[in-house]
């Protein structure tokens, strides 16, 4: 008996991995939310994520924190882990970088609500830690983005 999460549709998981050289949002897969009736947080965590400073070329380090509230699509992790992989050769501000991952991840899912949170190590002396998020407009989700938002790091 197949489990209703087989893997029609995915390519990556299972199989030999082959880490990009270049950027590549392609490499995102999607599996169906078979509990989309529920609101649930869905949280990536992702500690070596690296990129290139786009005016150095020196590498950039950095935590990377996705959290997302799923529709009807959810991101498979083997498919988001080579995606974040392809940022390594990438030259990328740090802000540009948490900003494009939630595009794509907003493209390709299309989620209830999404945030992306950078935890960069310092360059020069200074950290930047940038956060950015969305909630489906004209929802409750649009709300909560804007309270997380309005809140975000209140000390």
């Amino acid at each position: 008996m197949q489990n209703e999460r087989d893997k029609e549709g995915l390519k990556l998981l299972g199989s030999k991995t082959q880490y990009p050289d270049h950027y590549d949002p392609t490499l995102l897969e999607t599996f169906q939310n078979l509990h989309r009736e529920n609101d649930y947080w869905v949280r990536f965590n992702c500690p070596e994520f690296t990129t290139l400073c786009p005016i150095t070329g020196q590498p950039d380090f950095a935590e990377i924190r996705i959290e997302y509230i799923p529709d009807e699509l959810m991101v498979e992790s083997k498919s988001l882990k080579l995606y974040l992989f392809s940022y390594r050769n990438h030259g990328e501000f740090h802000e540009d970088c948490v900003n494009k991952i939630m595009k794509d991840l907003i493209q390709l899912m299309s989620p209830r609500y999404i945030e992306v949170e950078g935890i960069f190590l310092p360059r020069g002396g200074i950290s930047i830690y940038p956060f950015t998020n969305y909630g489906r407009p004209g929802t409750k989700y649009e709300e909560l983005a804007w309270h997380r938002l309005s809140q975000h790091d209140v000390k």
